[in-house]
């Protein structure tokens, strides 16, 4: 037999990443990281034995039945096995319960298990987010019934007794717009809540539970009049109450993830809180799930670059090994430069996430938390599309063979970019958020962050006054605000994750390790400033051509 080119192999998710352990050495209090450690470390082993038998097993999808032999209509879904794994390797490392405990540093702790699992969990982080999004809303709502009925099952350390929680908000006429919403709550007779009306994308529909906005019956049109409901999928038999599952999507990626076309006819219902207002009720679910839309981004940028890089070292051309090409070497560095900025924003998030849930931000933690949640999950869902590109091209033709497993990487990563809210519309909701507060927040970040004598200092702080001279010059012009939206919020994504950079460049400095300097000045290098506007010519150009 001729010449077999070696596989890439994967290191330990855990005990090899430098740049989570400095994270988390300098995040976290000694006795908080050494209590998690054995959680975190079992989490990167389930992970490497999870890809390893992915080398030898095809990945396998959810598969919908409808109907059994006899004509009942069962909708019964059969999962992958990663799926069936799911909620006994979550409670027994307590992937969601770590989030939610008295410590500020409860969602470092949560958020680091999460970055471990997700690239071996097939996706079952989808459901886990949103039952942590579904937690926390029904916390802010104060209604204690729904509090003592669901909580203790969704934090559950038992796999017995845990449930997941649905996110029912998207149908056919609104996506994004849910002020279009059309299912509708009524109540029966004896004055329970019931919806009518059909979901469109209901990911990961085999949930016990689910948060769902609908128009209350005589309510009047738009986003106000939407009350948020908490359902329960099944009765006491395990069967579905007033819900069919018409279709399981067929997907771009996330295969493995069984996201459902719904039709829900009378599933029971309570009202979460005051019948309209629903979009506010559920915003905290919002925040949390675009912090692990992010985390789990950069959770898919360290896989393919591990890949990438470990390739590198075994793969040969033109007489020297990849990594040893000048040009071959320069791409994966500065893939691992914004990846260590995407990583160092998406957790800065997570740990103001906790600091704020407990009380303990300063006076813009809680400014700072809004403008950069929308931020964090916009940018970070980019450049994970991009590194996963750039990735496979690092394997030449093998990156395009599905048996390697590399094509999956590219497919999910595109997902980032939609879940939560597309690229315009986080883009859009920074403006609100810069409506409230300005670049005062990001600002004084900075400050904290960076020294005042370091070289990088004078060019973020630069690269924040164009952008705030570009925000008045176009505040009275709404539509040219808004067409600028993306480059203003990708710069200030830029401007926080190389002020973050320096820090762990300082942090490296003070262990004697130049690694995390080097990607702070390559991620420097490569400009912070993504404000350049085009003519506008829009309309020119999207004129019918004939």
């Amino acid at each position: 037999m001729g010449f077999l080119q070696d596989a890439p192999r994967l290191a330990h998710p855990f005990r090899d990443d430098r740049v989570l352990d400095a994270w988390l050495g300098h995040t976290l209090p000694v006795d908080r990281l050494a209590a998690c450690a054995p959680d975190l470390d079992a989490l990167g082993e389930y992970a490497l034995e999870a890809y390893e038998r992915h080398q030898l097993t095809p990945r396998t999808e959810p598969v919908l039945t409808q109907w059994d032999a006899w004509g009942a209509r069962v909708d019964r879904i059969a999962l992958t096995p990663a799926w069936e794994e799911g909620p006994q390797i979550t409670t027994r490392h307590a992937v969601l319960a770590a989030g939610h405990g008295e410590s500020p540093w409860s969602r470092v702790e949560e958020f680091a298990r999460v970055y471990l699992y997700h690239p071996a969990s097939e996706f079952y982080c989808c459901p886990l987010a949103m039952t942590d999004g579904a937690a926390t809303a029904l916390k802010a709502s104060g209604n204690q019934a729904l509090i003592d009925r669901a909580l203790p099952h969704f934090l559950s350390r038992d796999p017995a007794t845990l449930w997941l929680s649905g996110q029912w908000m998207t149908e056919t006429p609104g996506g994004s717009d849910v002020g279009r919403t059309e299912t509708t709550a009524r109540q029966d007779e004896t004055g329970q809540w019931r919806l009518y009306g059909r979901k469109w994308f209901s990911s990961a529909v085999v949930g016990e539970a689910a948060l769902a906005l609908a128009r209350p019956e005589g309510a009047g049109p738009g986003t106000s009049a939407l009350a948020l409901f908490y359902v329960e999928t099944r009765d006491d038999e395990g069967r579905w109450q007033g819900l069919t599952i018409d279709r399981l999507k067929k997907k771009l990626g996330t295969h493995e993830l069984p996201t459902a076309e719904v039709h829900l006819d009378g599933v029971p219902a309570t009202p979460v809180g005051a019948l309209e207002h629903g979009v506010r009720q559920v915003a905290p679910m919002l925040n949390v799930t675009r912090t692990w839309n992010a985390v789990c981004a950069v959770a898919t940028m360290s896989r393919a670059i591990a890949l990438a890089r470990d390739y590198a070292t075994r793969r040969s051309a033109f007489g020297a090994r990849l990594v040893d090409q000048p040009l071959h070497a320069r791409t994966l560095a500065n893939m691992q430069a914004e990846f260590e900025g995407a990583f160092s924003l998406a957790f800065y998030v997570a740990e103001l996430l906790g600091r704020t849930e407990h009380g303990m931000g300063d006076a813009h933690d809680a400014a700072l938390l809004r403008l950069l949640t929308p931020l964090a999950k916009l940018w970070t869902a980019k450049v994970s599309i991009r590194v996963a590109s750039e990735a496979l091209e690092c394997f030449g033709g093998a990156g395009y063979i599905e048996d390697t497993g590399l094509p999956q990487l590219l497919r999910d990563a595109q997902v980032y970019a939609i879940w939560e809210g597309t690229t315009n519309v986080l883009s859009l909701d920074m403006l609100r958020a810069l409506g409230s507060s300005g670049l005062a927040p990001i600002r004084a970040a900075v400050a904290s962050l960076v020294p005042a004598d370091a070289p990088e200092r004078a060019g973020i702080e630069a690269t924040l006054d164009t952008t705030e001279a570009l925000l008045g010059d176009v505040v009275g012009d709404r539509t040219s605000l808004e067409a600028s939206a993306r480059g203003i919020a990708f710069t200030l994504a830029r401007c926080m994750a190389g002020a973050l950079l320096v820090r762990s460049a300082g942090w490296g400095a003070a262990a004697g390790d130049a690694r995390a300097a080097a990607a702070c000045r390559r991620f420097m290098a490569r400009g912070l400033d993504r404000l350049a506007l085009p003519a506008n010519d829009d309309d020119a150009l999207l004129a019918a051509q004939r």
